[in-house]
């Protein structure tokens, strides 16, 4: 029998949050209630199906740590979240593999790289002959100690992303390769200096897409045993922050290198075409007035709790009430202070508050408005991609002239129709609708809506990537700097994993 123990910590930020965040923004699953995501489209959710099928391995559920996006976390709230999941490692270090769960773009304030420090940490525990493989998004920054740490790894293919479960079973199998048949293997890596963000990145439409399928078909041909383009996320400011291409292989590692650099150069030349086209929110404005027979969708990318922003920019509302915009307007924005005001109040009243502008007052200021309670709930549901909880805190539904805005009391993933779904409304019954996230799965909005605007305002996650104040990456680095010399060099890290002496001899160890 093999055990393999899981372990997940699964957070992407923001750096230019300039909210914190801390271990109370994590769902902490501790042994069997890992077990509780069996079934679900998630990366762990997806490992268990593969290896629970499988005779000879039993799974060790360990420690799990899930947050929603957000901003850095605290100094002491790594600490604890880390302390806590090592302790869990060192009492199962008898384990014959581990299989870890990341996102890539976590960062911790007195740590910038918390996925390559855990990874190099239960590397030490482990010993050198124990295999760890790692899932990750492709929004990750995959660091060279984390490859130094781990054997193997599996990133998503979709974005927006709905291939978590399958990323899972993807990281379950290399797993299982590596335990019966211990090859020695290479892992080529090709960083970029590009930041991406746009349409073009949508993998079912755009160009990355293409990049990404020739890595799957790498895969599935057995020409490699992982393959991906990781691209990053432009928000977490960190050293080695960037767009990469990795593929791990058995075999002579020169035709992967060859493979990787190719991709690499194909992904540079196409730099320029995968930035975001932003609207200016007059433009916008002026675009959704031209369009009377159906709903326009304005997406508040630059606030996008789902990337790590605050969620409390009220810079779309405030602009649509200034103009005077006469249709009838659906937002969501975070604010505690609103949401406790109605609660109190209860349905029916009518309350003066200020709305937004109570996180990230360097961006955005409160906007006083006078509003009817329609609708309290206590924020929770699930999200249609994952099924994985959602918890906003108080949640009420304010309505003041043409507008109804649904305000959260904690910041969370905006990114489908979830929340408003569980808060008795339904998108379509409105001529302009708010999401702050940068994309949606096509048949949530753009399946059905008339245009969609990507609006540039100020926020924490903007796609005008220059405005954001990069001090940490790499430079210099497109598009933050004019001009950037770039030719598509591998960097090979290799693993050896001999046959430990009591699984030649038969034994369990």
């Amino acid at each position: 029998m093999f055990r393999v123990l899981f372990l997940e910590c699964m957070q992407e930020v923001s750096s230019f949050n300039p909210v914190p965040s801390a271990y109370e923004n994590f769902r902490i699953d501790r042994g069997n209630s890992m077990l509780s995501q069996r079934g679900l489209n998630t990366a762990i959710g997806g490992a268990l199906a593969v290896l629970e099928a499988e005779p000879e391995i039993t799974v060790v559920p360990g420690y799990g740590a899930r947050s929603d996006s957000a901003g850095p976390l605290s100094a002491a709230g790594w600490q604890r979240l880390s302390s806590e999941l090592l302790e869990v490692v060192d009492r199962n270090a008898d384990v014959d593999a581990v299989l870890v769960s990341l996102h890539g773009a976590m960062a911790a304030i007195g740590e910038l790289d918390p996925e390559g420090a855990l990874l190099t940490e239960i590397r030490r525990r482990m010993g050198p002959q124990t295999p760890i493989v790692m899932s990750l998004d492709l929004h990750g920054i995959v660091t060279s100690r984390m490859i130094e740490a781990v054997n193997g790894l599996a990133i998503y293919y979709t974005y927006p992303h709905r291939d978590f479960a399958d990323t899972g079973a993807r990281a379950a199998r290399v797993l299982l390769k590596l335990l019966r048949e211990r090859p020695d293997t290479t892992i080529v890596r090709v960083t970029i200096p590009a930041l991406v963000r746009g349409n073009e990145l949508i993998t079912d439409t755009g160009i990355y897409g293409e990049y990404l399928r020739e890595c799957l078909e790498l895969e599935e041909s057995g020409a490699a045993i992982a393959a991906g383009v990781m691209i990053g996320n432009p928000f977490t400011d960190v050293p080695e922050l960037c767009s990469q291409v990795l593929i791990m292989t058995d075999r002579d590692p020169a035709a992967a290198v060859a493979t990787a650099e190719r991709i690499a150069a194909a992904f540079w030349a196409a730099r320029e075409r995968m930035q975001a086209h932003l609207t200016p929110l007059a433009e916008a404005i002026a675009g959704a007035r031209a369009i009377n027979d159906g709903t326009v969708l304005f997406s508040d990318a630059a606030d996008a709790p789902s990337s790590g922003s605050s969620g409390d920019s009220n810079l779309l509302i405030r602009g649509l009430r200034d103009a005077g915009y006469g249709g009838k307007v659906l937002a969501q924005i975070v604010d505690a202070g609103a949401a406790a005001a109605a609660h109190q109040a209860g349905v029916g009243a009518t309350i003066e508050v200020d709305l937004g502008g109570a996180l990230d007052r360097k961006r955005f200021s409160p906007m006083r408005v006078v509003a009817r309670v329609k609708l309290l709930s206590d924020g929770e549901s699930r999200l249609e991609t994952m099924g994985i909880p959602l918890s906003a805190g108080p949640t009420a539904v304010l309505t003041f002239d043409n507008f109804t805005v649904v305000a959260f009391s904690r910041s969370l993933s905006l990114f489908d129709r979830a929340m408003y779904y569980a808060n008795g409304i339904d998108p379509v019954d409105y001529d302009l609708v708010v999401v702050k996230s940068p994309h949606t799965e096509h048949h949530m909005y753009e399946a059905w809506v008339r245009r969609n605007f990507i609006v540039d305002v100020a926020g924490s996650t903007s796609a005008n990537l220059p405005t954001l104040g990069h001090t940490v990456c790499a430079r210099p680095m497109f598009p933050l700097d004019p001009a950037v010399p770039y030719a598509p060099q591998a960097t090979l890290f290799h693993s050896h994993l001999s046959t430990p002496p009591a699984r030649a001899a038969g034994g369990a160890r």
